[in-house]
């Protein structure tokens, strides 16, 4: 029989043994069934006896053990924190941080890129500071929620800053929640024929990695910061404590980094102008249907519309982007200056006098057909909305006023318009020649389907070099100074036009636009060019073709973009008549407006959406 000792010692084996089993199981493993039995052992089993504590401790001095295999010898990625302690600190204490930073950067980070600066981010913001104050008073299932929720909201207005500043360097001014959606469509559309296809996928694409990696990190930054401020619930509490006091102090005494208020409030203001953005959005629909139901003209007989230009040839010309900063800019002066004299005497030569002012434009940096809208319509065509509701309307546009008479024939030169158009018939165009009805063969400019040269000379071609036609009114949309102005056509000999060929080879001495966006001041030094080009595309068109029957009016649609401004926030573009017959400036003589194609600092400045019944009052029925 086997000794007390050796029986004590082989009870405790297979304890030992019974636990591991047990833990595998658990674990998910299924029992291997090798548990020894007590036939293998050569002793016959003995009646199983109730142990106490002392007999089923292990022996000290064995080298076996009842407890499970711990996390630093398992296989795999679970036990690395006790394998590396060091680094997984780090990595804990890192991710701490960065969650932090995040969250702040988040609070913080302004909606203008001009904005953005050190001083921006060594701020107070009272909506951490009372956000943290309620996570440390919820209980822990709605703490939880909160942290969630907060995250998430945090996330949306980082991504709509994001989108803020997109904005305000392209049109000058905030994403309207209610009214731009629509524009996001027309973003794409420009990334495709400026970039090409795969050049819009691929903004696309990450324009939406960027979304949810925002809402997705910012979440989980703000659960972490939770989590450590609960852990460390004392500390927090008195940080928080401190933070409120600081902010109100700092508030009331007016304390300042620079220009930056260091107690700031800046997301409530911002949810709070977006609330009012909302609320003026939704009521527009109903304000301008008010103004569109105005119309000083609509009872007014077609036989005495517009008299005071019968047997004339009535140019509205668009030059995109050509604003006030063009003439202003002490940059660009000089040679936009020169340009425009050079111009004035080289048509006054022919024969031709020209009176230039002031127009605003409802946008800048583009919607360019909102401000040629508002300009033909009369009414202040500021977003989308309006824009469709215009044009499913039967509101009279300065075109349709022409056709209406009955005296002449009316057209479009849209070479801008690469698909179809059905606003084309709002206007009252009776034809309109497109991108692909211009008989060019050449490439695009970037943006830029048509040159400009090779437009006017196109018009001259299909209408205006007809024989034996009567007289038209054109409605002619320019588009060689689109951003991004690169590159850019340049006058070549009318002669030489053909069918547009000859622009391959002047494409490829042209700038790239890649190259000169990474430089605002190559950015403004194109856009000059582009400007300059599309000047002397249109008045070296009225030296060469035109006649006693001809009047000009041409005009920028908007401010360039933000970029070229430079800090000018103005809205102003120049406009201009040009005419040989004398009678047709004198019915204007009485606006004030300055002789030649640059008006004067001082010129008078009227909305844009004046200038249709300005104009048909002054080229109507005399008293």
């Amino acid at each position: 029989m086997p000794s007390k000792t050796a029986r004590k010692d082989l009870r405790v084996s297979l304890f030992t043994r019974s636990r591991q089993q047990s833990d595998t199981t658990e674990g998910g493993a299924e029992p291997d069934g090798d548990t020894p039995k007590m036939e293998e052992t050569g002793e016959q089993a003995e009646p199983e006896t109730p142990e106490t504590e002392a007999d089923t401790a292990p022996d000290p001095g064995s080298d076996k053990t009842s407890a499970p295999v711990p996390d630093a010898v398992r296989p795999g990625w679970f036990g690395w924190r006790r394998r590396w302690p060091r680094t997984a600190r780090g990595v804990t204490v890192g991710t701490s941080v960065l969650a932090g930073a995040l969250v702040v950067f988040a609070l913080l980070v302004p909606n203008r890129t001009e904005k953005i600066e050190f001083a921006s981010f060594v701020r107070i913001p009272a909506e951490g500071v009372l956000l943290a104050g309620l996570l440390l008073a919820l209980p822990p299932k709605p703490r939880r929620i909160m942290a969630v929720v907060s995250g998430l909201v945090l996330g949306l207005f980082t991504v709509l800053k994001f989108v803020d500043m997109g904005f305000y360097q392209v049109l000058a001014r905030p994403f309207d929640l209610v009214l731009d959606w629509i524009l996001i469509e027309n973003a794409t559309d420009f990334l495709r024929e400026t970039f090409g296809r795969s050049g819009q996928v691929l903004a696309v694409i990450g324009v939406i990695v960027l979304l949810v990696a925002v809402l997705v990190l910012t979440t989980l930054a703000m659960v972490r910061l939770t989590d450590l401020m609960v852990r460390h619930r004392p500390v927090a509490a008195r940080t928080t404590l401190i933070l409120g006091t600081a902010w109100i102090t700092c508030m009331t005494l007016g304390v300042q980094i620079g220009t930056m208020p260091v107690a700031t409030k800046g997301n409530a203001e911002f949810v709070g102008n977006r609330v009012k953005q909302v609320r003026a959005g939704l009521k527009d629909t109903r304000i301008f249907a008010k103004q569109a139901a105005v119309d000083a003209f609509a009872k007014t007989p077609p036989d005495q519309l517009l008299t005071g230009l019968r047997g004339k040839d009535v140019l509205f010309t668009f030059i995109e982007s050509y604003g006030r900063v063009a003439i202003d800019d002490p940059a660009m002066a000089k040679q936009t200056d020169a340009v425009l004299k050079e111009g004035t005497a080289s048509l006054k030569a022919a024969g031709f006098a020209s009176r230039s002012g002031w127009l605003q434009s409802p946008v800048t940096g583009a919607g360019s057909w909102l401000a040629h809208s508002t300009f033909l319509s009369g009414l202040w065509i500021k977003n989308q909305q309006r824009y469709r509701s215009l044009t499913t309307s039967d509101r009279m546009t300065l075109t349709k006023y022409f056709g209406k008479t009955g005296a002449w024939r009316t057209v479009g030169i849209v070479p801008g318009v690469r698909r179809a158009w059905p606003e084309g018939k709002f206007f009252g165009l009776d034809h309109i020649y497109d991108s692909e009805h211009l008989g060019y063969h050449g490439p695009y400019f970037s943006w830029t389907p048509v040159p400009d040269q090779f437009s006017m000379e196109a018009f001259q071609r299909l209408e205006h070099g007809k024989k034996d036609r009567e007289p038209i009114m054109a409605e002619i949309i320019l588009a060689s100074s689109h951003n991004p102005w690169s590159p850019m056509a340049r006058m070549i000999d009318w002669k030489d036009l053909g069918d547009g060929s000859v622009f391959h080879r002047i494409k490829k001495e042209g700038t790239d636009p890649t190259e000169v966006w990474k430089d605002p001041e190559k950015v403004r030094t194109e856009y000059r060019k582009a400007i300059e080009y599309s000047l002397r595309s249109l008045t070296e068109w009225v030296e060469r073709y035109g006649d006693e029957d001809t009047v000009l009016v041409f005009l920028g649609d908007h401010q360039p973009v933000p970029t070229v401004l430079a800090g000018d926030t103005g809205k102003d573009v120049p406009i201009s008549i040009v005419a040989k017959d004398p009678k047709v400036l004198d019915r204007v003589a009485d606006w004030g407006w300055t002789d030649g194609l640059k008006p004067a600092p001082e010129a008078p400045r009227w909305g844009m959406d004046k200038f249709r019944d300005r104009f048909m009052t002054a080229y109507g029925p005399q008293g």
